[in-house]
């Protein structure tokens, strides 16, 4: 049957829901410094559609050259080509003159050096839904944030915390999005918990997305993507690269607190993310899960893990003890139509579970386009997406039991209890069609429709699928609706979800509401 949360009260009085101390700790400094500019990052973090949309738009129109696929981005980056812009408003049209001024905004408010004070974020919410996207929707019923960040020309810090009611995770108070960082020549060396989203798709990445928490890491990524001066590298154009190592697992922390999980497992991912031309972009990923309690850990572990040997097996075809992790691998790419009057895009993600003669194997696949333009109203986007998260997905008979599971972590390729990849767990096929409105102010409108198919196989007893436990259908309807107030930035959502399985079959209705502040 669907999976559920764990039984909880109505969000009716969330301040005597949440931990006591931190609670009281947040809304003291949220009185003292509620008067404080908002926030400089040297990052713009995944979750915001409306600047994506925004950011895609200037990217196809020729504004942004950087790689776009990859997130967070660089925000020195996007300025630079955002500032360079100004003098040519006459030549856009009235949608991506808009779309120029909202990212210029941003993009200015962020690279203010100095204190740049109180992040506030409240959120309450029903059901928080396990379907996440790449839009920042809330994961427990009640969330209580603050922060605040500091920008020089060589440092940057950030620290958030958060206070959250009924945690699945047993963790009440987090510190998610907080970062430490210092320039080294293009290079941003940084340590923190930082949301990630890897790929072209909007509904899922398969690979490395935003429906885990972040993972604890120690990070190298390009600050600007400018190309190689060597005509021997020059042609791959504009490229991003990123490179972490962090701390995943620490103890059981599965949903229900009864799944097995191997404890001090470390986690490894690279990326590389080049424009060789305008209108196509392309990257190749990578992640490892490695060492583990009782397991060998050590610099031969990871230098093993980067040369990719691993995949050893035991005389009977077993996994060997000695194979020093587990490891994901692929590539997404993105292709816009040349033709400025064609506004069209298609894209997709083909990320390996296995691997084949050096190369990766037994994939899962994402594909999808859109379409966007000007109206009456301001510029749209319509998409379509498909994803499916069983290996080998072409044929005709698949692979179950295959995706985000391995021999060597019993937990599979999961933290704090949910999937690091596409949120569907394995074995799921999703149909998504979405579409989205942003008025010239910003105030934005997104509707998205979803068909999925879970645990088509049916999952035996010990590979503990995250969201169903047999073969069970879903499909899902989400409105969001966005808009900016003096006193700061509300977002609102609904979904209603009407569920179909063996044992379980109805319709449950969601909403949420969100303030912030200075984000």
């Amino acid at each position: 049957m669907l999976s559920q949360p764990p039984s909880r009260t109505p969000c009716t009085n969330l301040a005597s829901r949440l931990a006591p101390r931190a609670a009281l700790a947040v809304l003291t400094v949220a009185v003292l410094l509620a008067t404080v500019p908002a926030q400089a990052d040297p990052w713009l973090p995944p979750g915001d559609l409306a600047l994506r949309h925004d950011i895609q738009l200037l990217a196809d129109a020729g504004i942004i050259h950087s790689p776009i696929m990859t997130w967070p981005m660089s925000w020195p980056d996007i300025s630079r080509d955002v500032v360079n812009a100004a003098g040519e408003t006459q030549s856009y049209t009235d949608e991506v003159n808009d779309a120029l001024a909202r990212v210029r905004r941003a993009a200015n408010a962020a690279s203010l050096n100095g204190l740049k004070g109180l992040q506030l974020r409240a959120v309450a919410s029903s059901d928080p839904t396990y379907l996440r996207t790449f839009a920042d929707t809330p994961r427990e019923q009640g969330e209580l944030s603050a922060g605040a960040s500091w920008l020089t020309d060589h440092f940057a810090a950030r620290v958030q915390a958060t206070v959250v009611s009924s945690p699945e995770d047993k963790q009440s108070v987090r510190l998610d999005g907080s970062y430490i960082g210092v320039n080294v020549g293009n290079f941003m060396i940084s340590a923190g918990a930082m949301e990630r989203w890897w790929g072209p798709g909007w509904d899922g990445s398969l690979i490395l997305g935003s429906n885990a928490r972040p993972i604890p890491s120690l990070t190298v990524e390009r600050n600007y993507t400018d190309a190689f001066k060597t005509r021997w590298l020059s042609w791959i154009g504009p490229w991003r690269a990123s490179f972490s190592v962090g701390q995943a697992e620490g103890s059981t922390t599965a949903r229900d607190g009864t799944l097995p999980v191997l404890p001090d497992v470390k986690f490894m991912a690279a990326r590389v993310d080049f424009r060789p031309r305008p209108w196509l972009e392309i990257a190749l990923s990578r992640t490892a899960q490695f060492c583990g309690q009782g397991r060998q850990c050590s610099l031969t572990t990871l230098k093993d893990v980067l040369i990719g040997h691993d995949n050893q097996t035991t005389a009977s075809g077993g996994i060997a003890p000695t194979q020093p992790g587990n490891q994901m691998a692929g590539y997404d790419f993105r292709i816009t139509s040349p033709w400025k009057k064609l506004p069209v895009a298609a894209y997709a993600q083909f990320i390996g579970e296995d691997e084949a003669n050096g190369l990766p194997s037994k994939f899962l696949g994402l594909l999808g386009g859109e379409i966007w333009g000007e109206s009456r109203w301001g510029s749209y986007r319509l998409r379509g997406e498909v994803a499916d998260s069983a290996c080998e997905f072409t044929r005709k008979d698949p692979q179950y039991d295959c995706a985000y599971r391995n021999g060597l972590y019993p937990q599979g390729y999961t933290y704090r209890g949910r999937v690091i990849g596409h949120a569907m767990d394995g074995d799921g096929r999703m149909y998504s069609a979405a579409l989205m409105l942003v008025r010239p102010s910003g105030e934005s409108y997104s509707l998205l429709l979803r068909k999925v198919t879970l645990n088509r196989g049916g999952s035996t007893p010990e590979i503990n699928h995250a969201l169903s436990s047999v073969p069970s259908q879903l499909k899902n309807l989400e409105v969001q609706y966005n808009r900016g107030f003096s006193f700061g930035q509300i977002r609102a959502g609904m979904g209603v979800d009407d569920s179909s399985g063996p044992t379980r079959r109805g319709t449950d209705v969601r909403g949420f509401i969100e303030w912030r502040q200075g984000y």
